[in-house]
């Protein structure tokens, strides 16, 4: 862990096995569990909760109010809206099943209040527009928009990556 460069705000708690690359940056009221892998310059929104036993990459905005639960995977260059909730329970309480968080591949944006839900995959420069609920993966460099999301091409001028 890098802690001379790290800013972590008031009442941000990070749990033991948390490490974190430079220019790591919290808002206000954060949780990070234990087994999280975060990477460089790295922004980590006010009340957002990292449940554990996340990757994530370098160069990631990550804004205030966000979850993300257990096996979750975030790539390179992401950045996560106000609001985005990533699950990672099929059944809950109905049946066992194995905890499928979402994986997020380089370069993605996703928009405020989105819903991703268990084991889907967003591919490499893709968007998910605000208030979408994403049930299955997204290719490369596509749109997901709607409820529940369909997927189109990116508006013109959009195929670049992020500037993070």
């Amino acid at each position: 862990m890098n802690r001379k460069d790290a800013l972590i705000r008031s009442g941000t708690i990070i749990y033991p096995n948390v490490t974190f690359g430079k220019k790591f940056r919290t808002g206000h009221n954060v949780l990070i569990r234990d087994n999280t892998i975060i990477g460089n310059n790295v922004l980590v929104g006010t009340n957002t909760v990292i449940e554990g036993d996340v990757q994530i990459g370098n160069n990631v905005s990550i804004q205030s109010n966000v979850y993300i639960p257990k096996n979750t995977r975030i790539g390179d260059n992401v950045f996560i809206a106000p609001c985005v909730v990533f699950t990672n329970d099929k059944y809950p309480i109905r049946k066992k099943y194995e905890l499928r968080g979402a994986t997020v591949r380089n370069g993605v944006s996703i928009g405020a209040n989105a819903t991703i839900l268990p084991d889907v995959e967003i591919s490499e420069g893709a968007m998910v527009a605000a208030g979408a609920v994403v049930t299955k993966d997204v290719p490369p460099w596509k749109l997901a928009v709607g409820n529940p999301a369909i997927v189109t091409d990116l508006p013109k001028g959009t195929r670049k990556l992020n500037r993070i």
